[in-house]
């Protein structure tokens, strides 16, 4: 079988089954499992392929039929231009997630501290340390199986920077108990999924990414409301705390940091015009 030929068998596969790019992501399994690049199916259409190589991509396209990620059968996801780890242990990094990012970045000063609450993959916190000077991280979050996909990124993508970055298990803050330090930025993507809407959320979310990463309770709140209680203990004078909202949250988030004297509170929309990120700075300590 030629190589256009088995991508063709993929995309029907996928389409048959309901996967929204099947066309996507029938390229995207072939160059994996082929190690070959995009261009390779238009100016090599017609190279033929080893039975391997199409028993591997036919097993590869029969997972994503079932509606298991693409990013969980190749074990990457790219964001901020940067290739991260990935599997069942924590949520894919989204493109709405770089709108945090992008956000904090203006922010971000030689030599500042970063604490990322709920870090999981450590998209976050790692996209902003290569990104910026001689600055250090802290990422903190439930789940040692996450942490371990944070601390394996990390070692990849910041191999050539001599940052000073750690992770730490523990709920929220108390995983900070006994550390004095205090950050001048703190940035979190917590799970602000209300709990009786992640049944209707896409298989491949619902199904695949941990629970523990989409469920805020019962409003969607819950995480929001302890940690801009907790922050304020570890924030410096003027320091910025930041978070990704669901596209409904903006007000309520925002009174919240309002309530705890935060001052020049921002909300930012993402790229579809759906509020995305609140900000607010801390005057006191």
């Amino acid at each position: 079988m030629k190589y256009k030929e088995l991508y063709l068998t993929g995309v029907k596969k996928l389409e048959e089954a309901g996967i929204g790019e099947a066309s996507l992501d029938a390229r995207l399994l072939l160059e994996y499992v082929c190690d070959t690049d995009r261009n390779t199916l238009l100016v090599h259409p017609d190279m033929e392929m080893t039975d391997e190589c199409i028993e591997n991509y036919v097993n590869h396209i029969n997972k994503r039929a079932e509606r298991v990620p693409l990013q969980h059968i190749t074990g990457t996801q790219c964001f901020m231009g940067l290739e991260f780890y990935v599997n069942q242990d924590v949520l894919i990094p989204r493109q709405d997630t770089e709108n945090l990012v992008e956000e904090v970045m203006p922010h971000v000063h030689d030599g500042m501290s970063i604490l990322d609450v709920c870090t999981g993959s450590g998209c976050i916190l790692i996209s902003l340390l290569q990104y910026s000077n001689d600055c250090k991280g802290m990422g903190i979050d439930l789940s040692e199986k996450a942490l371990a996909v944070a601390k394996k990124s990390a070692e990849k993508i910041l191999a050539e920077k001599d940052l000073c970055v750690d992770f730490l298990q523990g709920d929220l803050f108390e995983a900070l108990s006994g550390h004095e330090e205090k950050y001048d930025i703190i940035v979190s993507n917590p799970p602000y999924i209300p709990t009786a809407v992640i049944d209707e959320l896409e298989p491949e979310v619902k199904l695949h990414d941990p629970m523990m990463a989409l469920d805020g309770k019962e409003d969607g709140l819950y995480f929001y409301r302890k940690i801009v209680a907790g922050a304020g203990k570890y924030l410096t004078r003027g320091g910025k705390l930041f978070f990704e909202i669901g596209y409904d949250q903006g007000e309520a988030v925002s009174n919240l940091l309002k309530d705890a004297g935060y001052t020049d509170i921002e909300i930012k929309q993402d790229y579809a015009g759906l509020d995305r990120v609140v900000f607010g700075t801390l005057l006191e300590d």
